[in-house]
């Protein structure tokens, strides 16, 4: 099953969600943050974003059907993350059309991970739920590139406050089924 892959690493999803709530109160208490900083921090995000999808995929084990869906999401957040980081003299319209191609990316493949779980696991609304917040922030970025770099930077400690929030969520429900799965092996 799928959802093996998400329980035996809820605590990969947790740390992911963890990183996110710190990066986007990071982001609220240094307002002032120069694009150079943003660029470093947003790189090391979706570099250590990638690895803990790609642990979480290869730790479930290739046999599982789905893991090429935490994979390709890991590698897309890796390879978003380099190219951050190699490119750091990018301005800041570049910026934004990478953190929005990555957010949108990685959204659509958290919702189709979440439509394959349906049947699997309780709560995968949740991974859904974060799916859509990530093709929504970046559709937003897409949209509206002239935004002020304030309101970018609030707009980006937004979605890594509530994408955090929804990622916690959805790493104690993996937990939780992972509990149960072990209770009902040992009661048998």
């Amino acid at each position: 099953m799928f959802a093996s892959i998400l329980s035996r690493a809820w605590w990969m999803i947790l740390l992911r969600g963890i990183v996110a709530i710190l990066f986007g109160v990071m982001v609220f208490a240094q307002p002032g943050i120069t694009l150079a900083s943003l660029v470093f921090v947003f790189a090391c995000f979706a570099v250590f974003d990638g690895i803990t999808h790609v642990g979480t995929a290869l730790g479930g084990g290739r046999e599982q059907e789905h893991f090429w869906l935490l994979l390709l999401t890991g590698l897309a957040g890796i390879a978003i993350g380099v190219l951050t980081f190699t490119s750091p003299q990018i301005t800041a319209l570049a910026l934004l059309f990478y953190i929005a191609l990555w957010a949108i990316a990685t959204g659509l493949m958290q919702i189709v991970a979440a439509i394959r779980l349906r049947k699997e696991i309780e709560g995968e609304f949740w991974l859904g739920l974060a799916g859509a917040a990530s093709v929504l922030f970046g559709l937003l970025l897409v949209t509206r590139p002239a935004a002020g770099a304030l309101a970018v930077l609030w707009l980006i400690g937004s979605y890594a406050l509530a994408y955090g929030v929804i990622v916690l969520v959805l790493a104690f429900k993996a937990r939780a089924f992972a509990r149960r799965v072990r209770g009902a092996v040992t009661a048998t």
